[in-house]
């Protein structure tokens, strides 16, 4: 009877097995919390009332399908060194900094959660940084460098909001 197991091919790309599987798991923190403020997003989008609707509604829209992108250039950074991308719920929830928002918050604490959301999802992008340099890994370095620049940008625009 044949063998059903494939041969893996060995990866050889400058980044030793070691480093590349911490990053790796370092990157599905990331992947995780990127989820989960995706989806908390796209739950405010859906669920916000009263006078800022409008504005939330659309801000939020635009939040989300950019998160909702960032989730393939994670996950295919994971792949490309060699692991698979966690994608489940339960991986996710286990693997998140960020805790779900339950029930439907007032508008002003719906941008309050995303704001700490985007903070928390930039504080672990930049925690990677250490071991991503050290590895010489400039493919993700630059995956970090945007994802925090973008996190720490839609942080500051969020708190705006919350400025009397």
């Amino acid at each position: 009877m044949a063998s059903t197991k494939t041969k893996k091919t060995a990866i050889d790309i400058g980044i030793s097995d070691a480093d590349r599987k911490k990053i790796a798991e370092g990157l599905s923190g990331l992947l995780a919390d990127s989820y989960t403020l995706y989806l908390m997003t796209h739950n405010f989008h859906w669920n916000v009332t009263g006078p800022q609707f409008n504005s939330l509604h659309q801000m939020f829209m635009g939040q989300y399908t950019e998160q909702w992108n960032a989730l393939d250039i994670i996950a295919e950074r994971i792949r490309a060194l060699g692991y698979p991308a966690p994608g489940t719920y339960k991986e996710f929830v286990k693997r998140a900094s960020i805790k779900e928002v339950e029930g439907v918050p007032k508008a002003t604490d719906m941008v309050r959660h995303l704001v700490a959301a985007q903070e928390a999802t930039a504080r672990t992008a930049r925690k990677l940084f250490p071991l991503v340099d050290a590895a010489n890994d400039q493919p993700t370095a630059d995956v970090l460098t945007q994802r925090i620049d973008i996190h720490e940008k839609t942080a500051w625009m969020l708190r705006s909001l919350l400025e009397e």
